[in-house]
């Protein structure tokens, strides 16, 4: 019968968990060469190559992603068997790690992510709002659970994901009441003599809104650019100019930010994909989110990878 080394499995789930065999070394307070031979001794145990090197990160390779998932396993029931022999409590929370591309609005990603932590078991959220191609690469050193982003994992980023679509909506101007009520009447056209809002240029709204104003003969004036759909629409609510907004949370949009529909757009769609290290959804956090997606947010969905 063949026996697992521990150790060797413990240095390896370190050097994941930390980030690097330099890190590794100083948690565990052991030299750089001896953590990297112990990592090899795992492999040639394993008959497996677990870590790649790209650029000057190490890469899980696709069993490497297997064995942490066991290891991560293996030593946190550890921990709890200590836990509980020390008559702590050990009945924990689940962790749930999300990763937030900063162009997705702020309600849609609450939206998504409130059953995760309103259901049966109980789990402890982290959020982390950055640039998708970062959030990705964390996916693949299992720092994540799950990346909610407006467009599928870039295919420059070179780790193994899926793309899993959770749904798509349409578009809806708001306005606060005064500027609102002047400029509904004529919309679209009203746009051309009106300062709107806009994200920036790098997302996938902005593509689709300037094709669309262009389909539609519309030259609205900029009064401003933001990358964080929340600044926006604060800016929004000051009254002075329109903005966009995803109309599957048309309703919060008004009642949050004080504000009335403008118009509505249904061709300038924008999709929203939660990507994952795992051709199929296991965690329960991720299950709820794509529940919630497919049953209260959005409609026409389907999964690609």
């Amino acid at each position: 019968m063949d026996w697992l080394n521990y150790h060797h499995l413990l240095y390896f789930w370190t050097v994941v968990r930390e980030g690097g065999v330099s890190k590794a070394a100083a948690k565990l307070r052991l030299s750089q060469p001896t953590i990297s031979a112990q990592v090899k001794m795992l492999e040639a145990s394993l008959g497996e190559r677990l870590l790649e090197r790209q650029g000057r990160t190490l890469a899980l390779t696709e069993p490497g992603r297997v064995v942490y998932r066991y290891a991560d396993e293996i030593f946190t029931a550890g921990r709890e068997l200590q836990e509980t022999l020390k008559g702590r409590p050990s009945g924990r929370a689940i962790q749930f790690t999300v990763g937030i591309a900063n162009a997705v609005p702020k309600l849609i990603a609450y939206r998504l992510l409130r059953p995760a932590i309103e259901g049966p078991e109980v789990v402890q959220i982290t959020c982390r709002e950055d640039h998708p191609d970062r959030l990705v690469a964390q996916l693949a050193v299992h720092a994540l659970d799950v990346v909610i982003s407006d467009t599928p994992a870039p295919s420059h980023v070179r780790v193994k994901v899926f793309n899993h679509l959770l749904g798509e909506s349409g578009t809806t101007f708001f306005a606060a009441g005064p500027l609102a009520r002047r400029i509904r009447r004529r919309f679209p056209r009203s746009l051309n003599d009106t300062p709107i809002l806009l994200p920036t240029v790098n997302t996938a709204l902005r593509r689709a809104l300037e094709q669309w104003f262009e389909a539609e003969d519309l030259h609205p004036p900029v009064a401003g650019e933001f990358e964080d759909s929340a600044l926006l629409k604060a800016f929004g609510e000051s009254g002075r100019a329109v903005f966009p907004a995803p109309t599957a949370i048309e309703r919060e949009v008004c009642r949050h930010y004080r504000v009335a529909v403008v118009g509505r757009a249904p061709s300038v769609r924008e999709r929203y994909y939660a990507i994952s290290a795992e051709r199929r959804l296991k965690h329960p956090g991720v299950l709820a989110i794509t529940a919630t997606a497919r049953t209260e947010l959005f409609s026409d969905v389907s999964s690609v990878s």
